[in-house]
């Protein structure tokens, strides 16, 4: 039996994905751009899969670009967003546990000669919004924060950075990353404030290589990609229409995530309380996290021997994100978790298939890992 927890990793595509993907494939294969009847075909693929996002998300057809990935999508809110208001400000709010997609690009930024803050998690893993309020001021031109974090599951308060940036008079335009929160929680740009907002497809169910980012009407931010200008400039280079038309398909097939939720914080808790009883478990998650996720350590197993063991076993879990592979953790230690705990942490990842029979052979083989681990010790 297979169990697969590493749904903050990727998905395996999911069957109204699979369809709609192999369609733009093999019947309506054509170039968006191509002015004939496989063009229209495709054209019209497009516009049905911008439509089903742009539903999903509360916004309108005309605020949703579609990009290869979801890092190239943080990329272009971040340098689109600063080159449109750098004349205005030099000052730049983030946070210190944010995807590297958005912390690499702020790397950049501070080497270029802007300032940017990052704010510290608090125990909980959300930034604290007294500091937020802080570090924004009238020269602030982006503030950027994840909605859910992929290490820890922990929620922002992303609501409370147009009204940082409304306080201090800033002409900072708002992002948030919302790849981790996008089909689990209920994600509106409009109710979040956000100007910017970036979500990936394969996070739920849909193929890999396609995102998207949101772009408030009315919000101007400088294209990042150059070339044939499609996605209104933004995203240059042929649609990836399988993956995009997949993506649009997953979204309108997601289960709402208020009726989603009890369901999922349920078994989270049923996890929690297996673990629990566990010698040497400790939890870096919140109690308030996005339930899809739970990071803990196990006290004196590293975190690879531990992934290697399961694997073995058939389940499969991660060490935290795969997107940093072979490093330690930078969230767990912005957080304050000794290197021990960082060394040892596992994350564990659940979709919207993950059944209780599943989690409980998890804390079982979890538990047979601790006794046969620890006596070869």
């Amino acid at each position: 039996m297979e169990i697969y927890l590493d749904h903050s990793a990727t998905t395996r595509v999911n069957d109204a994905a699979f369809k709609a993907a192999e369609n733009a494939m093999r019947v309506c294969y054509g170039n968006p751009s191509a002015l004939h009847g496989k063009g229209d075909e495709a054209r019209h693929i497009l516009q049905t899969a911008r439509r089903q996002l742009a539903d999903a998300l509360g916004a309108k057809p005309e605020e949703v670009f579609f990009s290869h990935s979801g890092t190239l999508a943080n990329n272009t809110a971040i340098f689109g967003a600063v080159k449109a208001l750098k004349k205005r400000g030099n000052r730049i709010v983030t946070t210190a546990v944010e995807h590297p997609s958005v912390g690499r690009a702020m790397d950049e930024l501070e080497a270029q000669g802007f300032e940017v803050i990052r704010l510290a998690p608090e125990k909980d893993g959300g930034f604290d919004p007294e500091r937020l309020y802080e570090a924004v001021n009238a020269k602030t031109i982006l503030i950027s924060a994840m909605l859910v974090n992929n290490e820890t599951g922990a929620v922002n308060p992303v609501e409370t950075l147009r009204r940082a940036a409304a306080a201090a008079k800033a002409p900072a335009l708002i992002h948030t990353d919302a790849v981790q929160g996008f089909g689990k929680l209920p994600v509106k740009p409009e109710k979040l404030g956000a100007d910017l907002l970036t979500a990936s497809g394969h996070k739920i169910g849909a193929p890999k290589g396609v995102g998207l980012l949101y772009i408030r009407k009315g919000a101007h931010i400088h294209p990042y990609v150059f070339g044939g200008g499609q996605e209104n400039g933004f995203f240059s280079g042929t649609e990836n229409l399988p993956a995009i038309a997949g993506f649009g398909a997953a979204a309108a097939a997601l289960p709402a995530p208020a009726k989603k939720l009890p369901e999922m914080k349920e078994l989270n808790r049923t996890l929690r309380a297996s673990l629990a009883a566990l010698p040497g478990v400790t939890f870096h998650s919140p109690e308030n996290a996005l339930p899809y996720i739970l990071n803990f350590s196990v006290a004196g197993i590293p975190s690879q021997v531990l992934i290697n063991f399961l694997s073995a076993r058939g389940i499969y879990v991660s060490a935290g994100s795969a997107c940093r592979r072979g490093h330690r953790s930078e969230v767990l230690s912005a957080m304050g978790v000794d290197p021990a705990g960082i060394d040892s942490a596992i994350r564990v990842s659940m979709g919207y298939d993950t059944t209780p029979r599943e989690l409980q052979l998890f804390a079982e083989a979890l538990a047979e890992a601790r006794r046969t681990l620890r006596t070869k010790r």
